[in-house]
């Protein structure tokens, strides 16, 4: 995840385009951020779909061992 202070930032400048607009530079910025933004939101995305498993694709063995840790967790 992006960092708090430049979340903060994006919010800010989104802000002022819509009340007094922004300098070329800030715009800049605001690209800058977004697709900063947009790169860290496709990487998080990505590994949390990596981690999905069909459970038709599992064997049995692993239909097992998903089974004990979910007693272990609870």
């Amino acid at each position: 995840m992006l960092e708090k202070s430049r979340l903060d930032r994006i919010n800010e400048l989104a802000k002022k385009a819509k009340t007094e607009g922004l300098t070329e530079e800030e715009k800049k910025e605001q690209e800058q951020l977004r697709k900063e933004y947009i790169a860290k939101f496709r990487e998080n995305f990505t590994g949390q779909l990596k981690k999905i498993k069909f459970v038709e694709d599992l064997s049995e063995e692993e239909l097992k061992e998903i089974a004990k840790e979910k007693m272990q967790q609870n």
